[in-house]
This record gives structure tokens, sequence and C-alpha cells, in this order.
């Protein structure tokens, strides 16, 4: 299944995308490092931001599948790049897990995230340290 992105270039350095089957649309920008006002994500960004966002999706769609509490699932990373050749060189990642899974529900969802399409998709010479904290604490219930 093919999904069509859409861009055209906005001037000073920024381009807009377009989401073929949605409509939603964002501008991206050239950071200030590499001649860019930093005023949205670059596209290296958005490379970053999939990795992350691409874990916690397909953790949540098997913790779905399986009555896996999710909620509260955060993940924060950061994108370092290099110089020569200019491109994304690490990419280190915690993500903030429930503290009440069991240790094979922590195996399994963690394996997932490792496994997933960006990851999967990401240089191997690119560092990815991956980092699971089990803090996230259940909401309340009302």
């Amino acid at each position: 299944m093919a999904v069509e992105i859409t861009g055209r270039y906005a001037g000073g350095l920024k381009v807009d995308l377009r989401h073929g089957p949605s409509g939603a649309e964002m501008r991206t920008a050239a950071p200030v490092d590499n001649n860019g006002d930093g005023s949205s994500f670059s596209p290296t960004d958005l490379l970053a931001a999939s990795l992350g966002a691409c874990m916690v999706t397909v953790m949540g769609i098997y913790a779905q599948k399986n009555g896996i509490p999710f909620d509260g699932v955060e993940f924060r990373l950061e994108k370092h790049m290099r110089a020569d050749p200019r491109r994304v060189d690490r990419l280190p990642v915690t993500i903030r897990m429930p503290a009440a899974l069991d240790e094979r529900q922590r195996q399994t969802l963690e394996n997932v995230a490792l496994t997933c399409p960006v990851h999967r998709s990401l240089l191997p010479e690119i560092e990815k340290d991956i980092r699971f904290v089990y803090e996230v604490e259940a909401p309340a219930e009302v």
C-alpha cells in the first residue's frame, strides 16, 4: 500500500508538506546550524521523531490487541548530527513505560519497539541507544 505525500518549496528554506490520505499539512524549516531559522521541524528532526513515534505506535498496537495497559507512555529523544558527511549520527531514546507491566509484557513490548519499521529502516551506522524506563503510573479512576 502506497501513501502519497507531497511537498512544495515555500521559500526561505522551508517546505510545505501534505499527507495525501488525511490532508494534514505541516511545514519544515532548515535548522539554524544549516543556514535556516529553525522555526519548525527540520527534515532530519522528522526522521528522528519518526523513530520514537513508530516505536510507541507499534507497541500501542500490540498492547491494544493484547489488553495490556499502555496509557501515558511517552518518549524523549535527541538527534545528534555529524558533519562529514552531514547526516544523523546518534539517536538516544528514552521511553517511559507503565510501571505495572510484568516482566513478560515488558520484554515483549521492548522487542516490538526494537523491530518497528523505522528502526529497521535506519542505517546501522546510526547509533540508536534505546532505554525503557518503567515509571508511568496508571491514570486514577474517576
